[in-house]
């Protein structure tokens, strides 16, 4: 479709002797695109002269709409003095083409925006080469193979975002990959970069008979006082590292690699990446933009009253950059999380954040709305006389004239709908950055008062910021502790959580922004100290809270692998990435997906059951996830995993699927070299130590702390001969040692063993021998008669070893817990029945007629009512059960998971169902049996 069919609109020619001599140079013209054509030139005196200059060209290029590249087809065979005035003309025909196919609705904003960037990195990239090329054939630059001599040009803000406007300036950012010359050469290559910025800055800069191509700003660059025009990309990222600010990360949300060498600058922009990305939600962001733009209102004058005559469309109330900031800003907190929100441009920004939740999408979409309307507005501002200005003529005439341009014959109207806009623009804005003022404070107890007298001395307030951030958030937060209803406990335990924060200014900014996370913080600290003191260790869990799927079902453990896979592989392969930030990765995950089943657990969205295989679901996937990538990198060293490979077994809780917010992992690992000597690599071992060694470093990727904690307390000792065993087993030793060796507890185990990872290229066939050898162990042992005598020495032996830890112990000592798996185990060997969890086997003893089926039945229903109370107690505290430590608060949990109506009624279950579960067992255990 030729251009004058996709005309829309055109503007009102305010000055129709203007538009009648510029209509006389273009006889025989399409109506729509003659009204366009008159209405432009009676508009802007700019636009009327260049279609005087360009009357030959116009008529034969409308119908082509690839204009920047057929203006500046050629421009790299010229020499310098040539492709300045070249680019001049080029700027000229290219300006010419937008505003008319903006002007007549032709191009949408994003294609107007998209032909003047467009324009501008092609003319630096032309600029940059040329006088890079005039150097070398001087002699000056050292000899590279690097493009463009290494150098590249990075645009910023709207160049960057490919938003430019109709008479914008070009922010760059010039930089060189000193890796590509040696280093006795690095020096002069900077000083012959240096010389070559400076003179494309120029080229594209001055004003000449010519006209001029682009005002071009470098003065974003780093500690652009002091350094030159182009740095190394070495130099800017150890400044960027050291001292960069939250504006400058804004900044490069929209930078992009535009001339010159672009690999070099997206390299650099890879390896910037954690410095704009931070890996947890960055609610500080939120002031630093507020004070940003506070200081941009004040140090322009633009702070008071929104009047229509004279406003500033991009600084002023309402205007383009409070649409950015909110962006960018919501862009910076939760983008290193989520790289679909890593947008350039502000449009899709908008988008891009209400389809992951961060907005609501009607203000995503009344935003996008006013954006471009604004940007329609700015652009008409600066046609009429190609000045770079963003104001609104303050006279009648003038605005008469910005609204004719739109469109409009009622410019008073047109005014009264404009600010109605800019209104909403400020009043959307203005709620996030500046939320509602802070509740009243209650009245406060003498006993209370001399617990908040405390919190200035702590750690998490020692700064200026972080105290003027909490004080603003320190009256809602006490409000709300004094509506629960056991407020001094909520105060004490919320005292506990904050004396131990490192820091505060990101936390009580995560507050100030959501105080949906004062109640669920209110509510942990009211019931849960256990959960509290979690939190206070890992404080970047509530990250989690606000990603959008914290109450969303339960994704299942294969949801959970995929999540973990994906998470661990991108930390391997992204920038400053390896294999510890693999570790660190596999923490923060598993921290978070540990805190979400911990407040579920704790609000009544599921019941310790649920969250026993929620616990299991997490372990199995985390330690799935990290064992291949831990083998990956005992590989790069010694070779890949010599004969089928090995797996690990979850034994006892976790083979179980029976784990608690306490728990930790018994795991063994079981490999088959498959007669193969060793390893085959550049420091290869043999198999047995390889296999060792190997399992050594999955220990350490599991337990060992790092900055972000550690993931799991892990015990080895339920491998074969305990502690004494080797910590990795062949499969023909574990089965010789079984059949041969292995005590009836061992035995016992081996009931919940469950492969939970593997590594090596057998590993899934050799997961499926194991689990068939399992079976072959329990139906070939169970039958023994040592078996029965064996466990009731056992039970005397534990009770002997470890006597119950306080009244309210629900594990260990007779009829308990540990009591009742003992004997369900026992039932599972005995049957030679694959069943792993305690419920399962009871109903295993149960078919094969070992057990009563009332009997059965009733350890069920105590196995559970026990669970409940031991996995609640878990949440709440990691020390013995104490009824006045956890408070009223966790009291009310324990009643409401183990449905007992009062402490005492708890008192009197627990008593009075593990002397029936004892006399069960002890019935089923006779002393002396000798038989099966």
């Amino acid at each position: 479709m030729d251009f004058a069919a996709r005309i829309t609109r055109h503007p009102l020619a305010a000055d129709p002797d203007r538009a009648r001599h510029v209509l006389s140079l273009f006889p025989a013209l399409d109506p729509a695109l003659s009204a366009l054509i008159g209405g432009t030139a009676g508009c802007s005196p700019y636009l009327a002269g260049l279609l005087e200059k360009e009357a030959d060209w116009l008529p034969g290029a409308l119908d082509h709409d690839d204009v920047v590249a057929r203006e500046t087809a050629g421009f790299q065979d010229l020499g310098p003095d040539d492709l300045a005035i070249a680019l001049r003309r080029a700027k000229r025909r290219v300006a010419l083409f937008t505003a008319l196919a903006d002007l007549g609705g032709v191009w949408p904003l994003e294609r107007v925006t998209g032909a003047l960037s467009d324009l501008a990195d092609r003319a630096v990239d032309l600029a940059l080469r040329v006088h890079v090329a005039q150097e070398r054939r001087r002699g000056k630059l050292p000899e590279t193979e690097a493009d463009a001599g290494g150098i590249v040009a990075l645009a910023m803000g709207k160049g960057g975002a490919r938003e430019l406007n109709y008479s914008s300036d070009i922010d760059l950012i010039v930089l060189f990959d000193e890796t590509a010359y040696a280093g006795s050469d690095q020096q002069d290559a900077r000083a012959v970069l240096i010389r070559a910025t400076r003179k494309m800055a120029a080229m594209l800069s001055e004003v000449t008979a010519h006209g001029y191509v682009f005002r071009t700003d470098l003065r974003l660059r780093p500690d652009a006082a002091v350094t030159p025009v182009c740095i190394s990309t070495a130099a800017a990222l150890a400044y960027y590292e050291a001292e960069g600010r939250t504006w400058e990360r804004a900044a490069f949300i929209k930078a992009r690699a535009a001339a010159g060498d672009i690999a070099a600058g997206e390299r650099f922009l890879a390896e910037l990446r954690p410095f704009v990305w931070r890996k947890h939600l960055d609610f500080a962001a939120i002031q630093d933009a507020h004070d940003m733009r506070l200081r941009i209102r004040d140090h322009k004058g633009l702070g008071g009253r929104l009047e229509v005559p004279g406003h500033n469309m991009k600084l002023g109330r309402g205007g383009i950059r409070e649409i950015e900031f909110f962006t960018q800003t919501r862009q910076l907190i939760a983008g290193g999380r989520d790289p679909g929100l890593r947008q350039r441009d502000t449009v899709g920004g908008l988008a891009a954040l209400a389809d992951k939740g961060w907005i609501p999408p009607d203000v995503a979409r009344a935003l996008i709305g006013h954006y471009r309307e604004h940007r329609d507005i700015e652009h008409r501002i600066q046609m009429v006389n190609d000045a770079q200005t963003h104001t609104l003529p303050r006279e009648a005439a003038g605005l008469a004239l910005i609204a004719a341009m739109m469109g409009e014959g009622d410019a008073t109207a047109w005014s009264a709908r404009l600010r109605t806009r800019l209104e909403h623009v400020h009043e959307l804005t203005e709620s996030f950055f500046a939320p509602g003022g802070a509740a009243a404070p209650p009245r406060i107890s003498p006993q209370s008062q001399a617990i908040i007298d405390r919190w200035n001395g702590y750690p998490a307030l020692r700064s200026t910021r972080a105290q003027q951030i909490f004080k603003r958030v320190e009256p809602e937060l006490l409000s709300r502790m004094a509506r629960t209803g056991h407020p001094t406990e909520a105060l004490s335990r919320f005292d506990g959580f904050l004396s131990g924060l490192p820091a505060g200014v990101q936390i009580f900014s995560l507050f100030e922004a959501n105080p949906q996370l004062i109640d669920l913080l209110v509510d942990i600290c009211g019931s849960a100290p256990g959960l509290a003191a979690y939190l206070t260790h890992h404080p970047a869990v509530l990250d989690g809270v606000l990603g959008g799927s914290f109450f969303s079902p339960w994704p299942g453990v294969q949801g959970l692998r995929t999540d973990a896979d994906r998470l661990l592989q991108g930390a391997l392969a992204g920038p400053g990435g390896g294999y510890e930030a693999a570790l660190d990765a596999a923490r923060r995950w598993a921290h978070e997906w540990h805190f979400r089943v911990g407040v579920h657990h704790l609000r009544g969205l599921i019941d310790a059951d649920e969250a026993a295989g929620q616990y299991a679901d997490i372990a199995d996937a985390c330690i799935a996830a990290l064992f291949p990538v831990t083998a990956a990198e005992f590989a790069r060293r010694h070779g890949p995993p010599p004969g089928r490979g090995a797996v690990v077994l979850g034994m006892g809780s976790l083979g179980a699927r029976t784990l608690n917010a306490g728990s930790d992992l018994d795991l063994i690992v079981i490999y088959d070299a498959d007669g193969i000597d060793g390893s085959d690599g550049l420091r290869p071992l043999a198999a047995r130590p390889y296999y060792a060694r190997l399992t050594q470093a999955m220990i350490t990727a599991a337990s060992a702390p790092t900055a972000e904690g550690r993931l799991y307390e892990v015990d080895m000792r339920l491998r074969p001969s305990g502690r004494q065993g080797p910590v990795a087993t062949a499969i023909q030793s574990f089965e010789s040692y079984q059949m041969t060796e292995a005590w009836t507890w061992e035995h016992l185990a081996l009931t919940r063993a469950r492969v939970v990872a593997q590594a090596g290229g057998g590993a899934e066939a050799l997961a499926h021998d194991i689990e068939t050898l399992r079976l072959a162990v329990l139906r070939g042992r169970g039958s023994d008669p040592r078996v029965m005598p064996d466990l009731a020495d056992m039970r005397e032996r534990i009770f002997a070893a470890k006597p119950m830890d306080g009244a309210w112990e629900a594990k260990v000592g007779p009829g308990r817990l540990q009591d009742i798996d003992l004997l369900a185990q026992s039932l599972a060997l005995r049957a030679g029945d694959p069943a792993r969890g305690t419920l399962a086997q009871l109903r295993a003893g149960r078919r094969a007629g070992l057990i009563a089926a009332g009997d059965a039945d009733r350890l069920a229903s105590i196995w559970r009512f026990l669970w409940r109370l031991h996995a609640s107690g878990r949440l709440l505290t990691a020390k013995p059960l104490d009824m006045d430590e956890i408070g009223l608060g966790g009291q009310e949990f324990l009643l409401r998971e183990s449905g007992a109506k009062s402490i005492a009624d708890l008192a009197d279950r627990l008593r009075d169902f593990c002397t029936e579960a004892a006399a069960l067992i002890d019935a089923a255990l006779p002393v002396g049996a000798d038989t099966a």
